[in-house]
């Protein structure tokens, strides 16, 4: 069974999967998910093999890009990072059927834009597991808003 957040991750992939083409190689209908757990990205383009991240957020306002959103795994990124590896970023905005989607090219991504969370407690399921988030507040210098 999928959790709420879970499920609201997939209603992102879905949505860039369905409504937009590859902005690499601008074919339509080419956007695929990739397998759940796959490091640092969401989709591929089937045609060109672009890959993308997705992140979905519920919202209060679709308008206004928020001051964080959540990431994944942080030890596969920082890797990504040193070694100059940055994915596209789409953000879905989401409140109950609105949504809106930003655009963020991994030529414009630094490393300031991903902060580091706590590592989770010892007591937790996933115990010494890192996340990250993303600064909205310095994304939103180069975010561009597709819809």
């Amino acid at each position: 069974m999928r959790t709420n957040k879970q499920k609201t991750g997939d209603f992102g992939e879905d949505l860039i999967k369905k409504k937009f083409g590859c902005p690499k190689c601008k074919r339509e209908k080419t956007l695929k998910k990739l397998p759940p757990n796959f490091k640092c990205a969401d989709i591929i383009c089937d045609f060109c093999g672009y890959l993308a991240q997705v992140k979905t957020s519920n919202v209060s306002d679709i308008n206004t890009f928020p001051k964080k959103v959540l990431g994944a795994a942080w030890g596969p990124q920082k890797e990504r990072m040193d070694s100059g590896i940055y994915f596209p970023l789409f953000v879905v905005l989401k409140k109950e059927k609105k949504y809106s989607v930003f655009y963020l090219s991994s030529d414009l991504q630094t490393e300031e834009m991903f902060i580091k969370r706590k590592p989770l407690s010892k007591d937790a399921k996933r115990a010494g597991w890192q996340g990250y988030y993303f600064d909205g507040e310095i994304m939103n210098k180069f975010i561009s808003r597709l819809v």
